[in-house]
This record gives structure tokens, sequence and C-alpha cells, in this order.
């Protein structure tokens, strides 16, 4: 397991915990900061393409805090999928930003300096990702 491992896993324990899904306030923030990436969900009217999204990215930092059995190759991959709907490269990682930021303040005063350090580690790693 990745150092910081067991800090990411209990943040998404918290969050599933206290707030249930997450997915719409992630893309309240990833469209607050990037309003140009909302034009590409124009079609996700029930917000399924949002939520997969979501589960997907779930499912990659789960498996990368542990065995990386299949993350790496599903993040280099979607970068490349995402570039042919039109997100810049630039904006990819922006996501997993909006991720760990969203869990900051939705967990508030719970949020601590090993979560920060252990979230800031995992998106510098992802984005070295190709």
């Amino acid at each position: 397991m990745m150092v910081g491992g067991e800090v990411i896993l209990r943040t998404l324990e918290l969050i599933a915990d206290r707030h249930g899904d997450p997915t719409a306030a992630i893309y309240q923030r990833l469209f607050a900061a990037h309003r140009e990436l909302q034009a590409l969900f124009v079609m996700d009217r029930d917000g399924g393409v949002r939520a997969s999204m979501v589960q997907q990215a779930f499912e990659c930092i789960i498996d990368y805090v542990g065995p990386r059995l299949v993350a790496p190759r599903i993040i280099a991959s979607s970068r490349i999928h995402h570039d042919g709907y039109g997100v810049p490269a630039e904006r990819f990682d922006d996501f997993f930003v909006a991720m760990r930021d969203t869990f900051r303040d939705l967990l508030g005063r719970d949020w601590s300096p090993e979560m920060e350090e252990a979230w800031a580690e995992l998106l510098r790693e992802f984005a070295t990702i190709r």
C-alpha cells in the first residue's frame, strides 16, 4: 500500500458514511472552477455519466493505494479518451483536485494534516501517469 494509502481510504469511508454520494458536490466544484467543462456534459441529463466517472475514480483510487492492478492503465487510457472528448490535457487532473477539495470541505474540521499530505501525494502521482 502506498504511503498515506490508509489515510486516503479513511477519507473515502468518512465521505461515504457522512455524506453518501458526493458526485453533485464534486461536479459543482469542478464546473465552478472550469465552466467550459460543463458544456461537455450537455447530454448527461440524468447525471449517469458523471456518477460513472466518480465511481471509476473511486475504484482507481482504491486500486492505486492498494495493489495497483489496473489504476495506472485506466488513468493513462482515460487521459487519451478525454482528449478525444475535448477535455484539454491540463484539465484532466483538475477532476481529482475537485474531488480532494470537495472532500476537504465536506469533512471540515475533521480534515487532517495527514489527509492533506496523503491527497497531495496521490494527486502528484496521478499527474505523472501517462
